[in-house]
């Protein structure tokens, strides 16, 4: 959240609490009522009768329009999302320039910037499909599939 800028507003007051319980036993005890009521015995009918009628009878009843137009919403400009909604793992670089991650070794090839990284906290990013990248600071250092295989083909061995 930190990092999208977003700031958690906790409900630490039981009244806070209490409103949504209170919202959630209505819907658990309305409908399981409504749905005795029409005989309603299987999870397909179920559904059908929750989006077609339970839910257009409820906001009708209970909605009630924003106090003002417009949106709360704040676009995102910041960097790649994937690059902040991974996992994120810390690593320090060993005097072979690899760091180990989950029983594999992932060189950290030559760039520019420095000629090694050994003892340097890395950052290691997991993405949803698998792959991995190791970031130092905001610098990528480099790409790798699900197996540990660096993807950029010019630091390839």
């Amino acid at each position: 959240m930190r990092q999208l800028g977003i700031q958690m507003i906790p409900a630490y007051s039981p009244e806070a609490r209490g409103r949504s319980e209170r919202t959630f036993e209505t819907h658990q005890d309305r409908l399981v009522k409504e749905l005795a009521f029409y005989g309603i015995t299987d999870m397909e009918a179920a559904n059908r009768y929750l989006t077609e009628e339970y839910l257009p009878a409820f906001n009708a009843e209970f909605m009630r329009p924003a106090p003002e137009e417009g949106s709360a919403f704040v676009p995102w400009t910041g960097g790649n999302l994937d690059d902040v909604l991974c996992e994120h793992h810390m690593r320090t670089v060993s005097a072979d320039n690899c760091i180990s991650f989950e029983k594999m070794k992932l060189q950290i090839p030559p760039d520019r910037y420095r000629c090694h990284y050994v003892k340097v906290k890395v950052r290691v990013h997991r993405y949803l499909d698998g792959s991995l990248a190791v970031f130092h600071g905001p610098r990528k250092l480099a790409d790798y599939d699900c197996k540990g295989n660096l993807k950029d083909e010019k630091h390839a061995a």
